[in-house]
Parts: C-alpha cells; sequence; structure tokens
C-alpha cells in the first residue's frame, strides 16, 4: 500500500467544467433555442404512433438532399426534439457567459423536464428514457451544411446518451448526451434561434412544426406567407392535401378564439398560410435571425472592395442584408459570393461614390 496523506481541501468548489470532455448544465432559465437546421428540415415525426418510415427530401434544384431512417423503435418525434432544444439552451448560454462547453453534456433529468413543460413523475422519466433511445437510433443522410461544414456521411440526432447516476428505485437522475458533430457545428456558428417558452406548451405535433418554420424564415418580418403546398413539405406532414388544410384550418381557428400561437397569429388566405408577427421577440439588429448569423470571411471583403470600388464595403454588407430583410429572402447557401455579386451590381448601378 501507498502512503497515506492528508489531502489540503481547497476554499473554492471543484471547476466543474475542466472534469472530462463534458459540459455541465447548470444555468436555470436558459432561453429555449433551437438549430436552424432542424428546424427549417422534417427531421422529427408528427406522429405520436411509432414512425419507421424512411424519408427523403430534396430542395427545389434537388443538389441537397436529406433522408432520415428509423430504429426498431421508430423515428424521433417532435416532442423528442425538447431534449435538443435543451441542451442547444444551456451550451448557447454558456457560451454567451463566456465558458467553455463541449458536445457531450451532463444534464439533471428533473431540470430538464421541468424546463420543458414536463411531467415529473414516473410518467415523465420513462418518455425521457424513450426520448433519447429514438434520438440516438434516428440516423440522417445529408449533404446540408452546419457552421460551414458539410455532412456527406451516416449519423444520428445524438451520438450516445448515458445514465450517470440513478435513484434506487432505477429512476435517473443523471445523463450525459453527446451530441452529434451536425447539431455542435450548428452550435459553435451560431446558427440557432429562440424558441417562445410557450412552444413546450403547445399540444398539437403540428402547431409546433408550424411554429418553427414561421420563427425560421419569417423571423421578425412583420408577416410572412407561403402556400400550403410548400408549408406541408416543409412540415413533412402525410396527410392528403385537404385533410392538410382542415387540420390547418383547426390551428387558425383556435388561434384566433385564444391568440396561443407564439409570436406569430396565423391565418388563412385561400391557399395560403399567412403569419403575422406579434411584436413579442425584442428587436435586435436586421429582422431576420437567419440573415443576422451570417459570417463572411476576410476574402469577400476584399474581393466585395474589387467589385465596387471606392465604396465602403461595411456599407455594402448592411445593404446587402437589409435587402435580403425587406425581401424576405432566405440567407444564401453561399454568403461570401452573394456578397460579392451584389457589390458588384451595386457598383454597376451607381458607378462610384
Amino acid at each position: 500500500m501507498g502512503e497515506i496523506t492528508k489531502e489540503i481541501r481547497s476554499p473554492l468548489l471543484p471547476d466543474r467544467q475542466e472534469q472530462g470532455d463534458f459540459f455541465v448544465c447548470d444555468i436555470f432559465d436558459a432561453a429555449p433555442k433551437g438549430d436552424m437546421a432542424s428546424m427549417a428540415h422534417p427531421i422529427f415525426s408528427l406522429s405520436t404512433k411509432p414512425d419507421h418510415r424512411v424519408r427523403r427530401y430534396e430542395d427545389e434544384t434537388g443538389k441537397n438532399y436529406l433522408e432520415v431512417k428509423p430504429s426498431s423503435e421508430g423515428v424521433a418525434t417532435i416532442h423528442d426534439r425538447d431534449v435538443l432544444i435543451y441542451c442547444i439552451s444551456q451550451i448557447m448560454a454558456a457560451l454567451n457567459e463566456g465558458r467553455q462547453v463541449s458536445r457531450t453534456v451532463r444534464l439533471r433529468a428533473f431540470d430538464l423536464l421541468k424546463a420543458t413543460n414536463r411531467v415529473t413523475d414516473g410518467r415523465g422519466y420513462d418518455a425521457l428514457k424513450s426520448a433519447l433511445t429514438r434520438l440516438q437510433g434516428t440516423q440522417i443522410e445529408t449533404n446540408i451544411v452546419t457552421g460551414g461544414t458539410e455532412q456527406m456521411d451516416l449519423f444520428s440526432i445524438i451520438d450516445r446518451a448515458r445514465i450517470v447516476r440513478q435513484t434506487r428505485d432505477g429512476r435517473m437522475q443523471e445523463i450525459e448526451v453527446q451530441l452529434s458533430d451536425w447539431v455542435f457545428n450548428a452550435i459553435q456558428a451560431q446558427e440557432v434561434l429562440t424558441l417562445h417558452r410557450n412552444y413546450f406548451r403547445l399540444r398539437k405535433p403540428l402547431e409546433r412544426r408550424i411554429y418553427e418554420i414561421a420563427r425560421k424564415h419569417c423571423g421578425r418580418q412583420k408577416s410572412w406567407r407561403v402556400s400550403l403546398e410548400v408549408l406541408q413539405r416543409k412540415c413533412g406532414s402525410t396527410s392528403t392535401s385537404r385533410e392538410f388544410k382542415r387540420l390547418v384550418g383547426s390551428i387558425v381557428a383556435q388561434d384566433e378564439s385564444h391568440d396561443h400561437m407564439p409570436d406569430y397569429a396565423v391565418r388563412l388566405d385561400g391557399n395560403f398560410m399567412v403569419f403575422q408577427n406579434r411584436g413579442t421577440m425584442v428587436k435586435e439588429g436586421p429582422v431576420n435571425d437567419e440573415i443576422s448569423s451570417i459570417k463572411l470571411s476576410p476574402q469577400a471583403y476584399e474581393a466585395a472592395r474589387e467589385a465596387a470600388p471606392g465604396w465602403d464595403v461595411y456599407h455594402l454588407e448592411q445593404e446587402w442584408r437589409t435587402w435580403m430583410d425587406d425581401g424576405g429572402l432566405d440567407a444564401p447557401k453561399i454568403p461570401d459570393k452573394a456578397f460579392v455579386g451584389f457589390s458588384r451590381k451595386w457598383f454597376e448601378k451607381r458607378g462610384r461614390p
């Protein structure tokens, strides 16, 4: 046996951020946040029953695709997404405080259940365990870029989940969740949007999905309209077009009576759905969050100076972002190229300042 020595106890609490390669969730009341990639694309099932369908989605060009494959437990559902939202929210709050984070997150099960408005009895813990199983089992194949990185391989929404500590009756207390690179890349690039807390109070899966789409595409614009055909495709709904319109109409009718949809009032205009901003979000910078999060490279600024000689490139950048905001446009897939092209056209129309 080695020599026994008496340790000198530090007056400070242990630095938990440096223990192992994981991040401990300990920030209460963190604002709910979702990653833009899964808000824009129908990754999560709207079904309340096990969904074992393989689903593939392509954009209008057919160049970008996303394929979702279930495990034996079925595809992860829109309610399972709560786990992801909680982890993203905690990590973003820590990053805003300048703290060290990693893609392995340790959390308290009770805190997650409370924050996502779930019951905290045995049903809540059982549902959480099932959610973790589906999140780990659901596999995605895509070439959609997150954080400037294009994923071409097959990966799970979360790489692993592990119960670190549980009570004597088997109820989990602490969990470790390892996020996929795809999700963590989006967090590091701050490709996330803040969600209204009442998101967790929405009963219908379709309501949650419709809100996510509005939050992503409408952002802080005054209003946004989308055809029911496009909305159904973005929702990933397998209903007939007639049934989908009926389901949407029911949500609209309830919102007209109760104003229950977060951030946006909804109404139907023929075969279009119209979202009207309620003004409940704090306006910070450009109108559209997706556009405001665009980052340009130093090479883009230099190329813009050559394309529009004499113009202040930062003034051009603001004009470019405002132009996209006013037009309700999505963020370009190659921001550098789009910004340089805008600068060139700006110079062609106006010449030197």
